[in-house]
């Protein structure tokens, strides 16, 4: 059985580079992609998401804006460690039907009884701007733009390793 792996792109497309994850998916979603491996624009809908994350899936790529403190258009790929996840009160979780926070979408998987047995991956990008305050502004900014080729290599890049390594654990154990 091929590998299930779940690419998920993240993000308003109103709200400026905060549409990277989306773009980068649109993008991913016109080439075609190994046999186990599906591409889904998400937007905001973290409940949509927190399901498809309770399915029983090998691998997860998020692909979203990450702010750290880095040049507009710098690109990075980080494995979140989710045994911080019980660190956060659950009553304090709230959803903004506006954005979508990765970290409340784990808690809500857990809260809805589910369990996070996939390897979870960021493809994330370093803002420019989400619009002016209070207005929003449609489309990526030039460095962000600039970024997603360059984003999309990463995923399937990714995704090369992810099926690789997935294939090898598997004949390693027989299956």
């Amino acid at each position: 059985m091929p590998a299930r792996v779940l690419v998920a792109g993240i993000g308003n497309i109103f709200l400026g580079d905060d549409a990277f994850g989306v773009e980068v998916v649109r993008n991913l979603d016109t080439r075609k992609q190994p046999e186990g491996v599906q591409i889904k624009d998400f937007g905001i809908r973290s409940f949509d998401l927190a399901y498809a994350l309770m399915e029983d899936l090998e691998s997860v790529i998020l692909v979203d804006c990450t702010q750290r403190g880095g040049t507009p258009g710098t690109l990075y790929t980080i494995e979140p460690d989710l045994g911080e996840l019980h660190a956060a009160e659950r009553s304090e979780e709230c959803f903004d039907s506006h954005t979508m926070d990765p970290v409340k979408v784990f808690r809500l998987v857990k809260t809805m009884g589910g369990e996070l047995k996939a390897r979870i991956l960021l493809v994330g990008c370093e803002p420019e701007t989400f619009g002016p305050e209070n207005e929003g502004q449609m489309g990526l900014s030039a460095p962000v733009q600039a970024a997603v080729p360059e984003a999309v290599k990463m995923v399937e890049s990714l995704l090369t390793r992810v099926l690789a390594q997935t294939a090898d654990s598997a004949s390693k154990a027989g299956r």
